[in-house]
C-alpha cells in the first residue's frame, strides 16, 4: 500500500469554507502522469497541486497542477495553497519558489497575516469573437484574448457580472479555454467571474491566473498598479492585486481544513 500526504486548503479565503479549494500533495518524486491525473479526478477539485524537490536548483520545488480532466499551464490559487503548506510546515522560511513547466518560476511569500503569490502578468489584445460573446451572455462591451487560451469580457456593471448565465455546453466545445467576465466593482475596485467548462470546471471559485490577466488591463484602466478584487462565485473570494513590471502579486489568506493521507491501494 502506498500512502501520500494530502492537504485540503481553502485559498484566497477570509475564513474556512470560503475562497477556492485546492488539494495539495507533496511528493518525493514524480509519479506516472496517468496516476497524477487519476488523483486529480478522484479529488474532484478545480485543481490538485503536486510538488517535488527541484533537483535543478532553479527553485525550491517543481510544481504541477491537474484539474479533474487535464493538466494545466498555470494555477494561482493552488500555487498559493502549496506555498501555504510549505511555509506552515517550515516557520523559519519567509518565501518559497516553485519551478513550473510552462509558467516559469513562481514565488509565494508571507505578507501581513497571509501570503502573496507572484504570477506572470498576462497581456491581452482586443478581439472580436461573436460565438464566444454569445455563449458568455449578457452584453459585453469588449472582448480581449491571449494566445494561451485566456479570454476576458468587459461588462458595464457589477450587476451584469452577477446576473450572467453562460452557455456552458457552448463554451466547452471551444476547448479548455478560460473565460473571465469582469467589470468595475461595488465594494472592491473590480469584480469578476471565471468559467472553464472545457477543463471540467464550470465556474471556478477564486482564480489566480485570471487575475494575472485582469491586472494589466485594470491597472491601465484605473490608472494605478494596486487595486482590490472580488470574484463573485458561490464561495466568493477577495484578492489584493499589484502589477509589478512583468509580474502580478496576488495577496490573500489560506486555511488548511483537512490534513491526512491519500492511499493508492
Amino acid at each position: 500500500m502506498t500512502d501520500l500526504p494530502y492537504y485540503h486548503v481553502d485559498a484566497f479565503a477570509q475564513r474556512p469554507f470560503t475562497g477556492n479549494q485546492a488539494a495539495v500533495m507533496p511528493l518525493t518524486h514524480w509519479l506516472d502522469d496517468a496516476v497524477l491525473q487519476a488523483i486529480g479526478e478522484e479529488n474532484n477539485f478545480a485543481e490538485t497541486a503536486f510538488y517535488v524537490p527541484d533537483e535543478t536548483g532553479a527553485a525550491d520545488y517543481e510544481l504541477r497542477w491537474f484539474t479533474p480532466e487535464v493538466e494545466i499551464r498555470l494555477c494561482g490559487h493552488a500555487t498559493l495553497a502549496s506555498g501555504h503548506i510549505v511555509l506552515s510546515e517550515s516557520l523559519a522560511l519567509d518565501r518559497v519558489t516553485f519551478r513550473t513547466r510552462k509558467a516559469g518560476i513562481l514565488e509565494v511569500r508571507r505578507e501581513g497575516n497571509g501570503y502573496a503569490v507572484a504570477l506572470p502578468a498576462i497581456s491581452t489584445e482586443p478581439v472580436n469573437n461573436p460565438e464566444m460573446m454569445q455563449a458568455m451572455g449578457g452584453s459585453p462591451m469588449s472582448m480581449r484574448s491571449n494566445p494561451d487560451s485566456y479570454n476576458m469580457f468587459v461588462y458595464a456593471t457589477a450587476a451584469e457580472i452577477l446576473a450572467l448565465k453562460p452557455d456552458m455546453k457552448a463554451l466547452a466545445t471551444l476547448g479548455d479555454d478560460s473565460f473571465t467576465a469582469t467589470a468595475r466593482g461595488q465594494d472592491t475596485d473590480i469584480v469578476s467571474r471565471v468559467f472553464v467548462p472545457g477543463a471540467g470546471v464550470d465556474e471556478d471559485s477564486v482564480t489566480g491566473s485570471a487575475h494575472a490577466v485582469l491586472a494589466p488591463y485594470w491597472a491601465a484602466e484605473l490608472g494605478r498598479d494596486n487595486f482590490t478584487a472580488y470574484q463573485a462565485s458561490a464561495r466568493g473570494g477577495y484578492l489584493g492585486c499589484r502589477l509589478d513590471g512583468e509580474r502580478v502579486w496576488l495577496s490573500g489568506d489560506c486555511f488548511t481544513v483537512v490534513k491526512g493521507m491519500f492511499s493508492l491501494g
